[in-house]
């Protein structure tokens, strides 16, 4: 019987009655496996496949044959807002076979979730932390709400496995399942997995099943790329002066020709450096080239994430579709306006997302509140209706639904300024093409807001725009070197040519999640013994590395603090100050809440950012670059003092996880000829400087070094390593051999570069070997940390003790090994040139 047949009756109307004239890979694969086994499932597909209908197809005809007696599965997402659209999805679907369908979220009234818990029946929508709630708050109706529980679907599982978010997930299930003694099968839905291997293994922690991973052949998808970069506040030259009037005078909407297949393997045998002007001149010219401008579609054929490409050409099918217009940005409007003053990015993304559904993606919700602002101000000067909306994370839930609505209203050709509040599945309509500023941090980043557009039969599309400060006058080597260009075009690269997604960092000692566990199972069970409360919080799967040792040190420390108090019995219950803690309603997350810090200085207040790095660190904000002086925790102040110099413009907000592989191909990139087809020229200009930068400066070539001298005893290192090795990097130097190497100035733009001063007598060799040595020395993880350091970086680190924060930091979070591995290798290419094995 096919998986068709195998369908309830009112699932094959709903096919019937949508027209569907076959099932798609995911869901005959997916009926398969969820008819015919016990396992686990984990669906890996594109946006827009059809995983929601391939998982709750199988499960409605199974409600519908055999009615649960309670809540028979639970649907968790990241989102409240994606659960409002699945339950528009699911809940015409589900009453005609009058299987009630509950969300649950602090937007759904008091009486309609009294109406579940007199009588629990059908799918639970809910997110992780309505689900903590509940299991905090009622503890004794677990059992009978899901005593008949069957499944679980987790989607964008990629989205909530990232931290301790993940981590709480897993917990609460596992605790559900304990409390309601049920074992439901897990099914997680995602786009973009790194590694499904190991997100389906965590996926089936505590289960004692396996993770089924269907391998599906996905219908080709076409791609439409392009990248285009500006100087900020830049006024530049045209670019097309000689375009005729009537080319200048069509709107700015890429004219498709007639598709053809181009192979771009062509334009790798070009003899680029050939071409490469001076390099001073190259940069003053570098919106003036009249290179040609490439729109890239890419028609992919898509495979198993786990099934690498054999090449890039092989891969994918390229059409070009040439620029019929000037790229010189022309206005239609009855009065023109002065907009010699406007920074060309923003005229660039006026006019691209005019007449068009768009999202526009920044990085930071700094960013977007500046980019909306100067959009919306350039309307007004042009006297033009105002079309660009926001919506990030800092703004409240009413005007985030209201862009939404918007967005969804198909007579409407509104624009939205976002950030990775818009990253995920919510369904704001048909969207025509996204704009990214910048680099996202992450392929998976990437790969999820172009999936947003091209849906319901339009290709996906996106726009890079890359917005660089113009390089001062005496701008040292790093800063000559356009980063988020370089970073965009890695993210692009890797996928292209090998499918690869970053992987998730899952095996950490999550110690925050730790705390907040344990006291949320001390609040929902009342007193136990040590004994208990061991027994109950180290089963726990995601806690397999936490030691008995670790949770003693943790339980004497919140007997201190009074968060958790010994009775005179011998057990343990909540304390005082720990009754404080649960009874926020911030305590059912486990992640940071956008907690503002206003920046100070002698000066006065210089505005607010997030995150704030920690003292000795930079940051960037009012147009200055400041050091961190001091951080008041309790009232949220940063202290700092203006210094030279300058810094990624992060607006206080963590820069991102970036992964090595992506450094890596960075520095491919700009070591490489190739010419990819889809940048613009502006862009293509930049990189062509770039890579003549490096070529002059021996950053790359047959001479090439990551320790580069720029004079006067200044050096600067390109490490090309992640995130977390670029960091354990860092402290190594600082820690383990600043003292013998005289270093001094040490300036770090993580996870790019780094810049200091070394003493007269030490050379590249002598860098290395000290490295090199350094390591050999380094035999505890502690060690990276400075004395009495105890980094905080999790929502409840602040109630863990010293020792744990420190063992969480160096163990956790910074990556030795991979450190290790480039130190290592510079130093057998560059100090110890290892002799080949000679063969007897």
């Amino acid at each position: 019987m096919d998986a068709f047949d195998r369908f309830a009756p009112f699932i094959q109307d709903f096919i019937y009655d949508h027209a569907w004239e076959e099932l798609r890979g995911i869901q005959v694969a997916a009926a398969d496996i969820l008819f015919n086994t016990n396992d686990n499932l984990l669906l890996c597909a594109s946006t827009a496949s059809g995983k929601t209908e391939a998982a709750f197809f199988p499960i409605l005809t199974e409600f519908w044959e055999h009615p649960p007696q309670s809540v028979g599965a639970i649907y968790i997402s990241p989102l409240k807002a994606l659960i409002n659209d699945q339950f528009q999805r699911l809940d015409t679907l589900c009453k005609e076979a009058q299987i009630p369908i509950w969300p649950w979220h602090g937007d759904i009234a008091a009486s309609r979730k009294a109406k579940l818990l007199k009588k629990p029946s059908g799918i639970l929508q809910i997110t992780p932390e309505s689900l903590e709630a509940m299991l905090l708050h009622r503890h004794t109706l677990v059992p009978r709400m899901f005593w008949d529980l069957r499944y679980v679907v987790i989607d964008e599982v990629h989205a909530l496995f990232r931290g301790d978010r993940g981590g709480q997930t897993l917990c609460l299930l596992e605790r559900l399942a304990r409390a309601a003694n049920v074992n439901p099968r897990r099914i997680g839905l995602s786009a973009t997995i790194g590694d499904p291997e190991i997100t389906a293994a965590f996926l089936a922690r505590g289960t004692g099943h396996p993770c089924r991973i269907p391998s599906i052949e996905e219908p080709r998808r076409t791609w439409r790329l392009s990248m285009e970069h500006f100087y900020r506040g830049v006024q530049q030259v045209s670019i097309e002066q000689s375009a005729s009037a009537e080319t200048s005078a069509v709107p700015p909407r890429y004219q498709e020709e007639p598709q053809g297949t181009i192979d771009t393997s062509q334009f790798a045998n070009n003899n680029v450096s050939s071409t490469y002007p001076q390099l001073d001149e190259l940069l003053m010219r570098a919106h003036t080239t009249q290179t040609s401008a490439l729109a890239l579609q890419l028609h992919d054929h898509s495979e198993p994430a786990s099934q690498p490409a054999e090449n890039s050409t092989n891969m994918l099918h390229r059409e070009m579709c040439f620029a019929t217009k000037s790229d010189e940005l022309v206005l239609s409007h009855a009065n023109p306006a002065d907009t010699s003053g406007i920074d060309q990015a923003i005229q660039y993304l006026f006019e691209r997302s005019q007449g068009s559904k768009c999202l526009i993606f920044s990085n930071s919700r700094e960013e977007a509140e500046e980019i909306c602002s100067l959009l919306r101000s350039y309307a007004e000067l042009l006297h033009v209706p105002d079309r660009f909306l926001i919506h990030h994370g800092n703004l409240s839930s009413s005007i985030r639904s209201s862009a939404e609505e918007i967005m969804r209203d198909e007579e409407r050709l509104d624009t939205t300024i976002t950030t990775a509040t818009l990253e995920l599945g919510i369904d704001i309509g048909r969207l025509e093409r996204a704009f990214q500023i910048d680099a996202p941090f992450t392929v998976s980043g990437f790969l999820q807001r172009m999936g947003r557009t091209g849906r319901r039969g339009s290709p996906q599309e996106m726009h890079f725009v890359i917005h660089e400060e113009f390089p001062e006058a005496h701008a040292s080597l790093p800063e000559l070197i356009p980063w988020k260009l370089l970073q965009g075009i890695a993210l692009i690269q890797l996928y292209r040519e090998t499918r690869w997604v970053e992987p998730p960092r899952l095996d950490v000692l999550p110690y925050s999640l730790l705390y907040h566990q344990l006291m949320s199972t001390l609040a929902s069970t009342g007193e136990l013994s040590p004994a208990e409360l061991a027994e109950r919080i180290l089963t726990l799967s995601f806690f397999h590395r936490v030691s008995a040792e670790d949770l003693k040190q943790l339980l004497l420390h919140l007997i201190d603090i009074n968060h958790v108090e010994h009775t005179e019995t011998g057990g343990l219950i909540v304390g005082l100050e720990g009754e404080r803690i649960i009874q926020s309603y911030t305590f059912y997350a486990v992640f940071q809440e956008n907690e503002e810090f206003s920046v100070r200085s002698e000066l006065g207040e210089l505005g607010t950012i997030v995150n704030p790095p920690p003292p000795g660190e930079r940051i960037a904000i009012a147009g200055r670059c400041w050091v961190v002086d001091d951080i008041d925790w309790k009232r949220h102040v940063l202290w700092c003092t203006q210094v030279k110099g300058r810094v990624p413009a992060y607006f206080g907000d963590c820069a991102g996880d970036v992964h090595s592989a992506i450094l890596e191909r960075m520095h491919k990139v700009v070591a490489e000829c190739e010419i990819y087809p889809y940048l613009q020229k502006r862009a293509l200009a930049r990189l062509t400087a770039a890579r003549k930068t490096a070529e002059l400066s021996h950053i790359t070539g047959p001479h090439a070094q990551p320790l580069i001298s720029l004079g006067s005893n200044r050096w600067a290192l390109f490490p090309w390593l992640g995130s977390y090795s670029f960091l354990a990097l860092e402290r190594l130097i600082k820690l383990g051999t600043q003292d013998k190497l005289g270093i001094k100035g040490f300036e770090s733009a993580r996870p790019y570069y780094m810049q200091f001063t070394m003493r007269d007598d030490i050379d590249e060799q002598s860098f290395y070997t000290h490295l090199y040595e350094a390591c050999e020395q380094l035999t505890e993880p502690e060690a990276l940390l400075y004395p009495g350091e105890t980094p905080m970086f999790n929502k409840y680190d602040t109630y863990l003790p010293a020792s744990l924060l420190r063992k969480g930091f160096a163990q956790g979070v910074l990556d030795i090994d991979g450190m290790k591995e480039q130190v290592l290798s510079w130093y057998a290419c560059y100090v110890k040139q290892v002799e080949p094995l000679i063969e007897e």
